[in-house]
């Protein structure tokens, strides 16, 4: 049993860095080959690269991993080792790809040169699938999302949002090295559709599902589901309405990106098992979201109006 604990967490850790892979290679690829080109700013600590290399010539990549060392420092406090080692796993991983795209591409090569709303468009949906999948899997491409993960784990704000305030007067700010307010309101724009893609995707990958799960071997499935799948799960006492015999019913909440390993645990130890699975709205607890601060009930005051109410 804690051999396949083990080699579950090695799995989930190996499936997280590589989705942080992908989701970094695909920012790279919307960066160089859409954003840059066509001179259109981004937010966060890629714009600030961007700024810089349009008016200084330095690399992108230079900037930006240099930029991030000092913001992680203050993040480690924050957000801790495990989330930060996984940005700055993303972050090394993005200046590396960015140096090799950059040593691949062709001089010249300009990508929807004459079609820079398109580009634009192109480029904030890499960004946004990028910015997304790193934070759904525990990490980030750095700069305003390591900004928005501190921000987002004390207080209930959409992780869009806080992008999107952070970068707003970066993007405003380009117009000091580009002089063209053109160029100023596309980056405006690509905000925007970052924003509502992050917020999309994020969303859609923290669904929960919960399971009841009747089965002989109770016993069996409720101890894989807590040893192997490292999900907590509750026994509810029933009774067969048709048989009239006592039954246990294993109740049981996890992310819906686990859902396919628990069928496999409940297939493995009972095949015959009776299994009903149905999606939920918002949990909160140990291994889910955190309930943020909002500010605090007074309880004299709800007394007062309560009273009053019913008067």
């Amino acid at each position: 049993m804690q051999s396949r604990r083990n080699k579950g967490k090695l799995l989930r850790q190996l499936r997280d860095y590589g989705i942080i892979t992908i989701a970094m290679i695909l920012g790279v690829i919307g960066l160089n080959l859409f954003l840059l080109p066509n001179e259109i700013t981004t937010g966060g600590i890629m714009g600030v690269a961007s700024i810089v290399y349009w008016g200084t010539g330095i690399p992108v990549q230079n900037t930006f991993f240099v930029l991030n060392c000092v913001l992680l420092l203050v993040a480690l406090k924050v957000l801790g080792w495990h989330f930060c080692a996984k940005t700055i796993y993303g972050v090394v991983v993005f200046t590396i790809s960015s140096a090799i795209l950059q040593g691949i591409i062709p001089p010249g090569l300009h990508l929807l040169a004459d079609q820079k709303f398109m580009a634009c468009m192109v480029g904030a949906v890499f960004l946004g699938i990028s910015i997304g999948l790193g934070l759904s899997a525990g990490g980030s491409t750095g700069g305003s999302d390591v900004v928005a993960a501190m921000v987002h784990k004390y207080r209930d704000v959409s992780l869009g949002h806080i992008i999107l305030f952070c970068d707003l007067t970066i993007i405003t700010s380009s117009y000091v090295v580009l002089q063209d307010w053109e160029k100023v309101l596309y980056g405006y724009v690509l905000l925007f559709v970052v924003s509502f893609v992050v917020d999309h995707l994020v969303n859609s990958l923290r669904q929960s599902v919960q399971f009841f799960i009747i089965s002989d071997k109770y016993q069996e499935i409720g101890e894989a589901i807590n040893e192997i799948a490292e999900r907590g799960c509750s026994m509810l006492n029933g009774n067969g309405f048709f048989t009239k015999k006592d039954i246990k019913v294993i109740f049981c909440i996890a992310k819906k990106s686990e859902s396919n390993f628990i069928f496999e645990l409940i297939n493995e130890i009972d095949p015959n098992a009776f299994v009903a699975q149905s999606a939920v709205v918002g949990v909160y607890g140990q291994g889910f979201d955190h309930v943020k601060k909002h500010r605090k009930l007074n309880l004299n005051e709800l007394r007062e109006k309560v009273v009053k109410n019913a008067e």
